[in-house]
Formats: C-alpha cells, structure tokens, sequence
C-alpha cells in the first residue's frame, strides 16, 4: 500500500498543500484557522496520512529528536518527569528518545555521544553531578540543553528543579513544632545539587530553630533505599540520640524505615521520619509517610518547555532560565509528637 501523500490530504480537504502543511505542524497550526485545522486533520486521519518527520527534517536541519538521560529508570521519581516531557514534545511533532545511565559516567558519555552522533535536536539531563564532565562537553559543542531535578556548577544551562530549601525547611519546622530536637538528617550524594542544597537547608533550618546541629548529617551514597538501610545502620551504630529524621528523598526514608523497625523502634512512638518526593506509594506505607510533594509532571513538562523555545531560537533567547517550582508538605503517619 503506497504512502498517503500531503497533497492527497489538502485536496480531501479543500485547502492548498502549504496550508494543510502548517496545519498539521504543531509549531506553525497558529498560523492557521482553527476550522481549517481541524477540517486538515480530519482528511488526514480518514486517508491514515503519517506526517514525514524526515523530510521536514531535511528541511529545517533538525531532526525532531529530543534525548531525556536519567539515572535509574527504577526509581519510581523519574516515570512522571518522563511522562510530562513526552506529553510537552509530542504535542510540538518531537519524538522523544529516554537513556538510562544507571548512575554509570562512562555509560552515560557513551550514550550522551551515540545520540550526538545519531543528530538529537537537544537533551534534558536529570543525571547532572555538581562537577559533571558530559555536561561540560554538551556546552561546549553549543547543543540545547536543559538540567532537570539536579544542577550543575555549570551557570550557562537552563535549570528547571524544586524548591529544595522550602522543601527542606517545611520538614524541620513541621518537627520542632511537634518537640523535636534531636533531629538528623540523611542526606543525598555531596556531588548533586540535590544532596549539597538539601543538606545545606537542613542546617540552617536547625539554627533558625535554635536546635544544636552536631553532627546531625549522616551523607549517603546514592538515592536509593539500600543506602537508606546503609545510613540508618550508620546512625544506629553511632549512638547519636535523634528523634526526628529528615530523609532526603523518600527511598532513603524508606530504607530507613526499614532498618529501624527491625531494630525495635516504632514510627512514629520512638521516632518521627518525613521524606521527599512524595512517590505514590508513599501514602500506602503503614504508617503513611509524610513527605514533600513535588509536582514531577511539571517539572518534566517545564524543562521540555524550556528546551522547545531554545531550539526554536537556535540559542538566541535570554539563558539560563532558572525555574524552581513549588513543594508543599504532607503530613501523615510517620511524624508525631517528640518522645516523653
């Protein structure tokens, strides 16, 4: 069966072929009456007209390809930030290609360079360390590109993240508010932004509060509910008092939970925990988690916003844009009052 041409769905709609062109191009369809939008795409969808992304490619040097690079497809934070992105490039005629790194940096410069060589218009990063060397690289060959959830110490890129001091700062007020002031914090890996401004927040929030910080800041390894179990074990073994814990995202929290029941400690009778993210299934943990909500879908869409406009531009408009985007906290279970 032949290929349906452009041609063939501007007669079956009565319009000359530049205009079902533009009305079935997601970034030029304002060009063009809405009725003649959508009288274009009912003649396509009734001939099964399949849009040519390659010759539009060869026409404007694009290839309509953007790359989104997470570290671990496994942790349950990533899915809506992809699914937000997708929406946002789909709906503007992109097709979106997702690489896993596994938290690996050779794995992650090998893909990063195989989607270079393969002409991706621009990426999202969500893998970026405080020093990050294939981040370096994008800037330096010029290519669009957008850190999500984690920046860099690299200025020059656009940044879309939460706000993780207000994150932060609602979980250790929300505690010394119930009586806590033997309060820790687990914190992420000191090479993401997430883990250094996370922990940063934490002890400023601690002195606001006039709570002695000590050594109240216990750094994990990775984002993950093994280093959780890991941190937890730490922090038991040390024999600091604490009875509050300020996970950094909501698996450490988990795996501390864990660990700590095993231990003989109930949540929240002998100790209060709060975690960040808000996964969903946080609230079917028994007892509930009380956690920072992030709106990930959000986030994902907003860095895909960002990097559409950058590659419209060819780099011309005003970087970096900056965007954190608002948390809230959501009191559950696992926070009570200080013990007696």
């Amino acid at each position: 069966m032949s290929r349906v041409r452009l041609v063939e769905v501007a007669r079956e709609a009565g319009v000359h072929p530049a205009t079902a062109s533009r009305a079935l191009n997601p970034n030029a369809r304002g060009e063009v009456n809405q009725r003649t939008v959508q009288r274009v795409m009912r003649a396509a969808e009734r001939l099964g007209y399949v849009p040519n992304t390659l010759a539009r490619g060869l026409r404007t040097s694009r290839s309509f390809v953007a790359a989104l690079v997470i570290p671990d497809i496994t942790n349950s934070l990533f899915p809506p930030i992809v699914r937000g992105a997708e929406q946002v490039l789909s709906g503007a005629g992109f097709t979106l290609v997702l690489t896993d790194t596994n938290n690996d940096l050779e794995m992650e410069r090998g893909q990063v360079a195989s989607m270079r060589a393969h002409g991706v218009d621009g990426f999202i990063v969500a893998t970026a360390r405080w020093q990050d060397p294939v981040v370096d690289e994008l800037v330096s060959a010029g290519i669009p590109t957008v850190l999500v959830n984690r920046r860099c110490r690299e200025a020059s890129l656009p940044f879309v993240g939460s706000d993780d001091q207000r994150g932060v700062r609602l979980c250790v007020e929300h505690l010394a508010a119930l009586g806590h002031r033997e309060i820790v914090h687990l914190a992420g890996p000191a090479d993401t932004s997430t883990g250094r401004e996370r922990a940063v927040a934490f002890r400023a929030a601690l002195r606001e509060h006039r709570i002695p910080v000590r050594s109240s800041v216990i750094e994990c390894a990775a984002y993950s509910e093994a280093a959780g179990v890991e941190a937890a074990q730490r922090l038991l073994a040390g024999g600091r008092p604490f009875s509050a814990i300020v996970a950094a995202n909501d698996l450490l929290a988990l795996g501390a939970m864990a660990t700590l029941g095993e231990a003989g400690l109930r949540c929240p009778q002998d100790y209060s925990l709060t975690g960040f993210n808000d996964l969903p299934f946080m609230r079917k943990l028994t007892p509930a988690l009380t956690t920072v909500a992030v709106p990930l879908t959000e986030m994902g869409a907003a860095a895909a916003r960002t990097l559409l406009e950058w590659i419209a531009t060819s780099g011309e408009a005003a970087r970096p844009a900056q965007s954190l985007l608002p948390v809230e906290l959501v009191v559950r279970a696992t926070t009570g009052p200080a013990p007696a």
